[in-house]
């Protein structure tokens, strides 16, 4: 569904094109695919309402080709494994991992409205979820599954495995939903840089004590009752 034939476009024409995209970026992060308008998008891009259909189709044309652009536009500022070594620790992995994730959950420039784009592609599911879930989610979730599976050695199953990487996931990504119940509940909490340093030591070292105590029990000898 993300694959589609681009027309030719002059340099000043690139331009309009790449304004619709960021306009409809922020646009879609906060109203959702539904509630966003094409007018919306465009007047927040400078262009004619007639743009939209002339260099994507339609909305949801428009709407594939934001999402199209979520991949690399994380990659390009939020790299993972960000610069670790080839020989990195599952336990480096680990943190870099999570380091990553917040930042790009928590980034309020561009590319930050991907994430949130992607967080509400999973609450409100249009047609381009499946898509979504194979080019962006599945690469994601299949990374950190290979580290755990690594931290919980070879006696964990694919259910511990499966688990444990969903729980990781979900730590990070509540500190975002929730951040509106977090500041009434904890006013001092914040969002900023020392906040995310924080938050990442703190998930890595509860996660990390987690699948240490889990691989631990799996190894442990089965003692028969008596």
């Amino acid at each position: 569904m993300f694959k589609r034939q681009s027309k030719p476009i002059d340099f000043e024409s690139s331009h309009t094109e790449a304004r619709l995209l960021e306009a409809a970026g922020e646009i879609f992060a906060e109203f959702g695919y539904r509630a966003a308008t094409v007018r919306q998008i465009c007047e927040k891009a400078g262009a004619n309402v007639a743009a939209v259909n002339y260099y994507f189709g339609d909305k949801e044309q428009l709407y594939l080709a934001v999402l199209r652009s979520v991949p690399d536009a994380h990659a390009e500022k939020y790299p993972y494994p960000r610069g670790l070594s080839s020989n990195a620790s599952a336990e480096e992995l680990l943190r870099a991992y999570i380091e990553s994730l917040l930042h790009r959950v928590f980034d309020t420039g561009r590319p930050g409205w991907h994430a949130k784009i992607i967080a509400r592609e999973m609450v409100e599911p249009t047609r381009a979820l499946d898509s979504l879930l194979e080019q962006v989610a599945r690469p994601l979730h299949q990374k950190l599954a290979a580290i755990v599976r690594q931290l919980l050695g070879s006696e964990a199953d694919d259910d511990d495995v499966r688990l444990c990487a969903l729980s990781i996931m979900g730590q990070c990504v509540y500190y975002h939903h929730a951040r509106a119940v977090i500041a009434r509940l904890y006013p001092e909490h914040k969002n900023d840089a020392e906040d995310i340093v924080r938050l990442v030591h703190h998930i890595t070292e509860f996660s990390l004590a987690a699948l240490r105590d889990i691989a631990q029990k799996r190894q442990a000898p089965i003692h028969e009752s008596r």
